[in-house]
């Protein structure tokens, strides 16, 4: 299993796509990981959400308000999935202040060790701060072909697009292209650092040889 110890964390609110939801909590744990659905759980201790397609609820206890700069970097990955997910978690009260969910992708985004991983509907979390995707390589669903263009965005005809640590998806129904990609690149990333650690052992064994 590749992804043993890494942490994967979903954000979540109603109207998630359900085969995606379903693929992804059954996809990454089966590679090892521990995947976390968050969402901002406005004081309770627990919310049940509904489906798009088929009003499937689905239970969530955890909030991305509680996650701290420690157990951020704890987290391998932090996924926004499709359907109208995005859209509810940019709600905002105060028209001056942004997101609690955009403010936490913000931070997401300035650490590049964590993969983020934006699919179809998704990149409307990234509206509000339009310079965490500008200049960037990117597919969304065609319906937000002008906002990813709006925001800077350099669109690319593909299912899935790599930019270093952003992997973004065309819709959720190549979910399963995301997933493998994310999965994929967490993989490569412990084998490039391994492979790292190893030339530091033996250029110091090389080192002291002498």
């Amino acid at each position: 299993m590749r992804l043993t110890g890494h942490k994967i964390a979903i954000l979540l609110e109603s109207d998630f796509y359900e085969p995606e939801i379903l693929y992804y909590q059954h996809r990454f744990p089966e590679e090892g990981a521990e995947v976390h659905f968050l969402s901002r759980m406005w004081g309770q201790d627990e919310i049940t959400f509904q489906g798009h397609e088929h009003r499937m609820p689905f239970v969530v206890r955890e909030s991305f308000e509680d996650v701290d700069e420690f157990a951020l970097k704890e987290y391998s990955a932090v996924i926004v999935p499709s359907g109208m997910v995005s859209d509810r978690l940019r709600y905002t009260e105060d028209p001056a202040e942004l997101p609690p969910a955009v403010r936490f992708l913000r931070r997401a985004f300035q650490d590049p060790a964590i993969v983020k991983g934006i699919i179809c509907h998704g990149m409307w979390l990234t509206a509000p701060v339009p310079h965490l995707v500008r200049g960037r390589r990117a597919v969304v669903h065609n319906n937000l072909l002008g906002d990813l263009r709006n925001m800077g965005g350099l669109y690319v005809d593909e299912d899935v697009v790599v930019d270093d640590d952003l992997v973004t998806g065309r819709t959720g129904a190549h979910c399963h292209l995301f997933a493998r990609t994310i999965i994929d690149l967490i993989a490569d990333r412990d084998r490039d650092r391994a492979a790292r650690s190893r030339g530091g052992v033996r250029t110091a064994a090389l080192g002291g040889a002498r």
